[in-house]
């Protein structure tokens, strides 16, 4: 029997495309023009940062490159710990309080959770600072004063998450997206180059004070705009806060995204621990490069995450499979094409940072397996996230990350950066087997690529 792989994907032809663009229509074709958006803004995103790396590579040379490279891979992932969770439950609870007509409630979210996070953050961030000083005996000097100079972007960079999420939950997919995947690469790389021409040397410690700049120009752009978006749709009143509930739902969604982000994060913290600067660079201009398929997950992830929770909220049990289902091969196809494109351009791309970067073709090659493992499952994470079942993925996800650190510490020893793109991609694999089990066993929904077309298959065809 043939197997028609794209049939999923199909719906009514023309008609359904017409439908998937308009501005009115179904949730899901609500939720696609999300994720369309969503694609269209990453991938500019992905082009743009991507071209920024190539420029930082040679301008700052692989050496420093490295250690800027580790110093905002702290940033991301302390970063996403700061937001406490609320970038991603604003997606939850901002939905259900519209819906609800309760505006205390949604005013009060709005006003705490950015607080919150710019707190936290600025608690991090000193601390942070007072422990590199601290320990500087023990640290490479090389990521001493780099590491204090860009941990200050941290109160802003949370604050930012949390607005990302807000913009989220009312489809204001460019006000969510532009601001951390166009403006603020496209303002360090501005800022870097106008940094040179005025005789400053590119190195990591003046890359990082750029990157502090940019990051707090674009909280405050997001926040203005922000501002003017929620006038008309959130009128004055009263502040009703429900920290209780908000934390308890919170909490285990920071967990999810923070171990997330750590297992993302942590190859190339571990490869810093036992590689030269030089290598490291390597390691993450190879990750970079493999970000331009990474996306697509990121986006679907995105575009899915409240629509999960609209039909949780409706107890539509069989639109939620049904979705599922659809950002499962949004999800997976495009990830596997943009895959493939890749592995052939690939050499050329590591030439552009410079001599010695094409050694990390490989690494591209392995690390792609844990994409793809990633991807064959869909948004999966953030449909136990945002259907009660946050704590089972939490477990998953602090499981995959301790595999992926006793992996690393196993086979960086042995193998090098290849041994970091095994474990990578061998943890990412139970991530996503994981994933699916769990998702099946507590939702009985499947999100399994392959279990889906096989699915399919069975179908009965309408004659």
């Amino acid at each position: 029997m043939h197997c028609d792989a794209w049939g999923p994907l199909r719906g009514k032809g023309p008609g359904w495309l017409a439908g998937f663009l308009r501005t009115s229509g179904s949730d899901g074709f609500a939720a696609g023009r999300m994720a369309v958006s969503t694609f269209a803004i990453r991938i500019a995103g992905a082009a743009l940062a991507y071209l920024s790396q190539i420029v930082l590579a040679r301008l700052m040379g692989a050496h420093d490159y490295g250690i800027y490279a580790v110093a905002w891979t702290f940033v991301i992932v302390l970063g996403v710990v700061a937001c406490g969770g609320f970038s991603t439950s604003a997606s939850r609870f901002l939905p259900q309080y519209r819906q609800a007509g309760d505006m205390d409630r949604l005013r009060g979210f709005l006003v705490t959770s950015r607080l919150a996070a710019f707190g936290l953050g600025s608690v991090i961030a000193a601390v942070g600072i007072l422990l590199v000083y601290l320990f500087r005996s023990v640290i490479d000097p090389a990521y001493v004063y780099p590491l204090m100079a860009v941990l200050p972007a941290l109160p802003f960079f949370a604050f930012g998450l949390v607005q990302d999420g807000i913009a989220r939950s009312y489809d204001w997919t460019s006000l969510a997206m532009l601001p951390t995947y166009i403006w603020r690469p496209l303002i360090i790389l501005l800022l870097l180059v106008l940094a040179v021409f005025a005789g400053f040397r590119a190195d990591a410690l003046m890359t990082t004070f750029i990157a502090v700049t940019a990051t707090v120009l674009v909280a405050a752009y997001q926040f203005a705009h922000l501002g003017r978006r929620l006038a008309p749709n959130v009128p004055a009143g009263a502040h009703r806060r429900d920290m209780k509930v908000w934390l308890a739902i919170s909490m285990p969604m920071l967990m999810v995204d923070g171990f997330l982000q750590l297992i993302t994060s942590a190859d190339v913290i571990m490869v810093s621990l036992f590689e030269d600067p030089d290598r490291v660079a390597v390691y993450f201009a190879a990750s970079k490069t493999l970000a331009l398929v990474h996306f697509v997950y990121f986006a679907v992830r995105a575009a899915s995450a409240h629509r999960f929770s609209g039909y949780t909220q409706n107890d539509d049990q069989a639109g939620l499979a049904d979705y599922s289902r659809k950002a499962t091969h949004w999800t997976f196809w495009p990830s596997l094409a943009a895959g493939a494109g890749l592995l052939l351009v690939a050499p050329l791309l590591l030439r552009l940072f410079g001599s010695h970067f094409e050694s990390g073709y490989p690494l591209i090659a392995l690390l792609m397996i844990g994409v793809l493992a990633r991807a064959s499952v869909g948004p999966a994470d953030a449909l136990l996230t945002m259907t009660g079942n946050q704590r089972a993925c939490a477990f998953i996800y602090a499981g995959t990350f301790l595999l992926n650190v006793l992996l690393n510490l196993i086979f960086i020893p042995l193998f090098g950066l290849a041994g970091a793109a095994i474990a990578t991609s061998l943890a990412i694999i139970f991530e996503a087997t994981a994933l699916a089990l769990v998702s099946k066993r507590s939702l009985g929904i499947t999100t399994f690529v392959l279990a889906l077309l096989l699915t399919h298959r069975s179908r009965p065809v309408d004659r």
